[in-house]
């Protein structure tokens, strides 16, 4: 594994970022803001490397996360 790719969107019902990668299985987290998503996500996926019993053979591996948000504005007409 070279780099671990984490993905968070933004869920607006819940007002919170969300958090998943398919390389690292189990991690899932959320937050209300990606400046407090970050931390919890990395200490979760060191805690689940161990768990899973997943090989690294490297002692630092890039983390990207990828944040998504869409939104939506009203235009109003010209007049």
């Amino acid at each position: 594994m070279n780099s671990i790719i984490v993905k968070a969107e933004w869920d607006a019902e819940a007002s919170v970022w969300v958090a998943f990668s398919d390389d690292v299985p189990g991690l899932a987290a959320e937050s209300a803001t990606l400046e407090l998503l970050r931390p919890k996500v990395l200490a979760m996926i060191a805690d689940l490397i161990e768990a899973n019993n997943m090989r690294i053979q490297v002692s630092e591996i890039p983390v990207h996360i990828m944040a998504h948000s869409l939104d939506r504005m009203v235009i109003a007409p010209a007049a």
